[in-house]
Order: C-alpha cells, then sequence, then structure tokens
C-alpha cells in the first residue's frame, strides 16, 4: 500500500497505561510522513487519540500520562461503583480540552463507549463534549466508576469494542491499527486458583474477538512486549520505557511490511 498518497485511518485499542505505546508508534509513523486522516479509539486510545486530534505531539502525550498519578487518594471513592471516580479526572482533560466538542478537532474521531442500562456500543463523535467521550471510554468496569452523560450510565468501549478497526472501513483507503493490549505470558504454575482460570478465559475471550479485527488492518502494529506490564503502571521510567516499545514496534511492523 502507498500510505503517504492515501488517507490512513488509525485504529486505537485500549489497554490502559500502556496506551503510551500508541504515542511511541505514531511518533514513528510521523517521521515517516504519515498522518491519519481518521481515528477510533477505545479507553486508552481514546485518550491517545483525543490528545493527538487536538494538535498534541506524541511528546506531549507521554508528559501527560506522567502528570497524572492515578492512585493519588483524591482519586479514591467510597460512593460509587468503582474504587476510582471517573469524575475526578475531568480536571486534568478540562485543561487540555475545556468545554471543546468532538466536531472541534482537527482530525475526525470516533470513541466507544459501552451504553451499560441498554447494553449497546456507542459511539461518540461531532457534538459530544471531547472530555465526556473520553472519560466515558476509558470508565475500567471495577477499577473506574461508569460516567453518566445526560442521566445515560457508560462505561469503557472495550467492554464491547476493545479494538475499533471496524469503525473505519468505508471512511479511509488504509487502516493502521495499534493494538497494546497483548495476551498475558503465564505459565501453568499461574492457574491455581478459580480466579486465576476465570481472569484467563475471559482474557482470552476478549483477544480472539480483537484479534479477528486485525483482518481490517493493512498494517497492525502489536508490541507483544507489553505483556510484562501492568495495566495501571505508575512508575515514569516505565512509562518512558512503554514509549520507546511503541516506537521500535512501529519501526519493525514497517520494515517488515516493506513500505
Amino acid at each position: 500500500m502507498d500510505v503517504r498518497s492515501k488517507s490512513i485511518g488509525y485504529a486505537l485499542s485500549g489497554g490502559g497505561t500502556k496506551g503510551i505505546a500508541h504515542a511511541g508508534a505514531i511518533q514513528f509513523l510521523e517521521e515517516q510522513g504519515i498522518k491519519p486522516s481518521h481515528i477510533a479509539g477505545s479507553s486508552a486510545g481514546a485518550i491517545v487519540g483525543a490528545l493527538y486530534a487536538w494538535g498534541k505531539t506524541p511528546e506531549e502525550i507521554l508528559a501527560f500520562f506522567k502528570s497524572i498519578y492515578f492512585f493519588h487518594w483524591k482519586h479514591f471513592t467510597l460512593k460509587k461503583a468503582g474504587i476510582i471516580d471517573s469524575e475526578s479526572f475531568i480536571v486534568y482533560f478540562k485543561q487540555v480540552f475545556g468545554d471543546a466538542k468532538m466536531n472541534e478537532l482537527s482530525i475526525p474521531l470516533y470513541i466507544t463507549a459501552t451504553d451499560m442500562v441498554k447494553g449497546k456500543l456507542k459511539i461518540f463523535d461531532n457534538n459530544t463534549k471531547i472530555v465526556d467521550a473520553v472519560l466515558a471510554s476509558s470508565a475500567v468496569p471495577g477499577v473506574i466508576s461508569p460516567y453518566q452523560i445526560d442521566s445515560k450510565i457508560y462505561s469503557d468501549g472495550g467492554i464491547l469494542n476493545h479494538f475499533p478497526s471496524d469503525i473505519l472501513q468505508g471512511r479511509c483507503d488504509h487502516i493502521i491499527g495499534i493494538y497494546v493490549s497483548p495476551v498475558q505470558k503465564i505459565e501453568a504454575k499461574d492457574l491455581k486458583s478459580i480466579k486465576a482460570v476465570t481472569t484467563r478465559a475471559f482474557e482470552l475471550l476478549a483477544a480472539n474477538s480483537n484479534l479477528q479485527k486485525f483482518n481490517n488492518c493493512d498494517l497492525v502494529i502489536e508490541p507483544e512486549e507489553l505483556s510484562s506490564f501492568n495495566t495501571f503502571e505508575t512508575n515514569k521510567n516505565k512509562m518512558d520505557q512503554i514509549f520507546e516499545i511503541g516506537y521500535q514496534t512501529a519501526k519493525k511492523s514497517f520494515e517488515s511490511f516493506g513500505v
């Protein structure tokens, strides 16, 4: 594919702090003269996609992740359905986006979330406030409380569409997928409890659905090294490592594809 003369869409998966690898991969793609015409993102991919579509550089996106200490005491809640209050992050995103809506982004962006009452996928675009869409998409069940918009309750877009490459079909000539949620590497000794087996089963179920969507992409960047990192890394040195892994994996994928 001639990626430099056609419209390109970026599909950005969820992955918590591992989403920093999206920024690293985008850094490499930028250096090759590639800019997306459309972006679709879920959870961490929604955060990176929104920041990038707003005009933030990959390095600035890394700095944004570093600026937020996820497990700060002021983020915790005892009154909502999660240990972390999704609304406690509004201040960070408002400092960037204010009350801007998604149709004000420089690159068309599609953000996934899950309507928890209707049990349906929600795709935010156009008139939704950027801050609302991002916080709804990144409300990880069991960790971050659901986020409410117009009396509707939303949780992580990754529940129903963790890797939204399908949303970009028909919107651009080529799709580059960046998938930052590789299956964890484990051994038999790690499957000694009911919780461990159940968690592994759901992980594999989700992975199977996501990997099928690789077929929608012309190029997939999948940093398998990220399997050794936690979903919510707080160490800034590890964040730098995640960024670099994204960059180097993009480089290897790009070269092996023969672009």
